[in-house]
């Protein structure tokens, strides 16, 4: 990994072949393993001591593993051995007597506990009850599942315990595939996953990701020149990254610093769209937010939404008329983003007016917008325009859900979930613009082939107009300039962990609604601060 993505925030996400090579190319290069697993066990262990230290955690059980999971962990236990903290280590195999790791952990006044010694699981009863933190270092990236043998006993026993401390993970739980997602039943729920030098892609799938708890990274000093880091353009977007990207709020700033988000959206049925997203928009910064409209939305939520100015656009019973297209331009020039789709419906007066909108938008050279994001009937409808990529605008996000992606693309639901990352890398290639796949795990891709994954699930999301907030929020991040991707990647981030607030404030995800996720915003910007 190299420093200025670990600053940043920004964790590249490997399979194991690509941690492989990148291992072996540095022990070439003049990193040994030796002391790759040295890096790895001591960044695990100031990891732990400085996030733990003020508190009352500091009692360790290491659960060493025989492999380098386990090599790890034994560097992590005698580091904060050192630090005064009370540690043990529960060795699920012998190692010989003569184990530097061992010997070195020993001298620093470790305990060892033997499984080999353990009747019954006395010994770890024991020490489970005395620990504070249980760092589960039995496993890493090669495994094979089901799980067995000595392994599988200790975590089965493990599991049927009332009460656990405090569990980190090194590098993965231990039973969890890092490739495939895939666990086995034993494994024990995290509450902190500790990767080593990268983030291993098999975390970010399902069911392995509800076992991973918090993610961090430790920088194992791989050297940046590595050629195995080319190729590798997949990362983990965390709240450092999405600090460090935001729009600057100067003092002397005034609303046209901010820019103005024009947002076509809304309907006689659906007019909760629109004021969802022009909430979102208002409330992630932006500086002037109009909604382009017809008449009767803007009857409906003029009252509910003062600080928004409107341009009423033609109106047909089902929607937008097809010759509303008339006024366009002097509503254009005053966008520094737009937003196309929500809440219109997919009658085909609509369908024409979007059609003309689309072709004006190819002039690029009279309008001065960041980036327009088509969303909801905005994509729904883009199905019905033969060769859709050769009209999308310049600098266009698309942002459809599972079932959306499977109409642009003609692939089943099921094929693109199960291989979410190169279905969206391929569409951002092929059509040329940045594709945001929404659901749990979100993914972003842009047209160069970088991906991006947010880290964050919830239920609370799975909710009518939740798309909409992502939807203004995003649009309201272009507005005050930022670039498509990201915008896309904040936006993203941030309406996941809105979603994560708003569980918290109601108590249970089934009872957020996307008003609820809207009034998280201003909690995950006071955040981000």
């Amino acid at each position: 990994m190299k420093q200025e993505e670990m600053e940043a925030g920004l964790y590249r996400i490997v399979n194991i072949e690509q941690m492989h090579r990148l291992e072996q190319e540095a022990d070439q290069s003049g990193l040994s393993f030796a002391q790759m697993m040295q890096n790895a066990g001591r960044g695990v262990g100031e990891f732990i001591y400085h996030r733990w230290k003020e508190g009352d955690f500091h009692s360790t059980l290491g659960l060493v593993g025989p492999g380098n999971n386990g090599g790890d962990t034994l560097v992590a236990l005698t580091y904060l051995q050192e630090k005064g903290w009370v540690t043990r280590a529960y060795l699920l195999k012998d190692r010989d007597a003569q184990d530097e790791l061992m010997q070195t952990y020993l001298q620093a006044g470790g305990t060892l506990c033997y499984h080999s010694q353990d009747e019954h699981f006395k010994q770890l009863d024991a020490a489970i009850q005395q620990a504070d933190i249980l760092l589960d270092g039995i496993l890493g990236t090669g495994i094979q599942l089901p799980l067995r043998g000595v392994v599988k006993q200790v975590l089965s026993h493990l599991k049927e315990r009332d009460k656990l401390p405090f569990i980190v993970a090194v590098d993965c739980p231990s039973g969890v595939d890092c490739e495939s997602g895939e666990v086995d039943d034993a494994v024990l729920h995290a509450d902190w996953t500790i990767c080593i030098a990268a983030m291993k892609q098999g975390l970010l799938r399902f069911p392995a990701f509800e076992y991973v708890g918090a993610i961090g990274i430790v920088d194992i000093a791989l050297p940046d020149d590595l050629g195995s880091w080319e190729g590798i353009a997949e990362y983990c977007v965390e709240q450092t990254a999405v600090r460090s990207i935001l729009p600057k709020r100067p003092m002397q700033a005034h609303k046209g610093t901010f820019g103005t988000a024009v947002l076509f959206a809304g309907s006689k049925n659906y007019p909760g769209a629109a004021y969802l997203a022009a909430q979102a928009a208002y409330r992630i910064g932006t500086g002037l937010v109009q909604i382009a409209t017809i008449p009767s939305v803007q009857y409906m939520l003029a009252g509910a939404l003062p600080e928004a100015t409107w341009a009423l656009l033609d109106e047909k019973q089902d929607g937008f008329a097809w010759n509303a297209s008339k006024d366009l331009e002097n509503i254009l020039l005053r966008a520094t983003s737009l937003l196309i789709g929500p809440g219109w419906g997919s009658g085909r007066d609509t369908l024409a007016f979007y059609q003309d909108l689309l072709y004006v938008l190819k002039d690029v050279d009279r309008w001065k917008y960041h980036g327009v994001v088509l969303d909801a009937d905005g994509l729904n409808l883009l199905c019905e325009i033969p060769d859709f990529e050769h009209v999308l605008p310049v600098n266009a996000i698309l942002t459809p859900h599972p079932g959306e992606m499977a109409r642009l693309t003609g692939k089943p639901i099921h094929e693109i979930q199960s291989d979410r990352i190169s279905v969206v890398r391929k569409a951002a290639m092929d059509w040329k613009c940045v594709v945001v796949l929404k659901g749990a795990l979100t993914v972003i891709a842009e047209p160069e082939g970088q991906v991006a994954e947010i880290p964050i699930a919830t239920a609370a999301l799975a909710t009518a107009g939740s798309g909409d907030v992502l939807a203004g929020m995003l649009c309201g991040l272009l507005a005050q300039g930022m670039n498509p991707f990201d915008a896309a990647c904040g936006a993203a981030w941030m309406h996941a962990r809105a979603g994560v607030i708003a569980e918290k404030c109601m108590g249970h995800a089934a009872c957020v609604l996307a008003g609820d996720v809207l009034r998280a915003i201003p909690d995950v910007m006071n955040e981000l601060k």
